[in-house]
């Protein structure tokens, strides 16, 4: 089977409430998806863009829980692109979301759909890798999932940035060895800024890091305790679990 073809069935999340179709091999949502949606505040209207949206995971599960809401999917490559327009209209969603094939650092693009400081709220979960980064995946389509153009974490982050209107917030996931990158391309520029490390078990370095903050506040920084995502057998935590059945919210609002 192609990499690109999808599975049979699609997959579910979410207790079964969130249907995808994605790729059979390659980049596949997995556990930072579910905890980028249940990091996202409750937004009752207004705008919300899943940058970098793949298959269309994250902004899909936050369509489910905002009613009120648009949605806009931004991904630059064409085959993400096709399985998330299949994924809207698999889950009945194609009213409140569309799906926007263009390259996040392509500004005449952003201006052309009405996405230039619009957005109540930006979730984004920016490559992982640098474009000179030794390790690159044979999968062409998992390769643009992990890395990252020149100018990096910084520049992806400040141009996710700009989508957002003034007070809106930002939600991100990213390796937590990059948290000094991810806190330099935010400071000046996001306040009330919250950040929660993610730990694969008990007395381990943390892997993952998520922050949330808002455009244009002043208020600090809070490093919160972080959330623990396997038992010393492997299992999910109940929390854990809890997070990726119901989608319950990582942070109270």
């Amino acid at each position: 089977m192609a990499a690109n073809c999808p599975t049979p069935e699609p997959d579910r999340l979410f207790g079964g409430r969130l249907a995808l179709h994605q790729p059979a091999r390659g980049h596949r949502v997995g556990t930072d998806a579910v905890l980028l949606a249940a990091a996202a505040p409750e937004i009752p209207r207004g705008l919300i863009v899943d940058v970098g949206a793949g298959v269309g995971a994250v902004g899909l599960a936050l369509a489910q829980k905002n009613p009120g809401a648009q949605i806009v999917l931004l991904e630059k490559n064409a085959p993400a692109a096709a399985f998330a327009r299949e994924n809207v209209a698999l889950n009945g969603l194609e009213a409140r979301t569309r799906v926007v094939e263009a390259d996040l650092f392509d500004v005449p693009a952003r201006k052309a759909e009405g996405l230039v400081e619009a957005a109540e709220l930006v979730v984004t979960n920016p490559p992982f890798l640098t474009a000179c980064a030794a390790r690159r995946s044979p999968d062409s389509d998992r390769a643009l999932a992990h890395v990252l153009d020149e100018g990096g974490v910084d520049k992806w982050l400040r141009a996710s940035l700009a989508l957002l209107r003034p007070g809106g917030t930002l939600v991100a996931v990213h390796r937590a060895d990059a948290l000094d990158a991810l806190l330099a391309a935010l400071s000046g520029r996001l306040g009330e800024l919250r950040v929660l490390p993610i730990f694969p078990k008990v007395g381990e370095s943390a892997v993952r890091v998520i922050l949330r903050g808002r455009k244009g506040s002043k208020a600090p920084l809070a490093l919160l305790p972080g959330l623990i995502l396997h038992e010393p057998d492997g299992r999910f935590t109940s929390l854990t679990e809890d997070i990726h059945r119901t989608g319950r919210r990582l942070f109270a609002d």
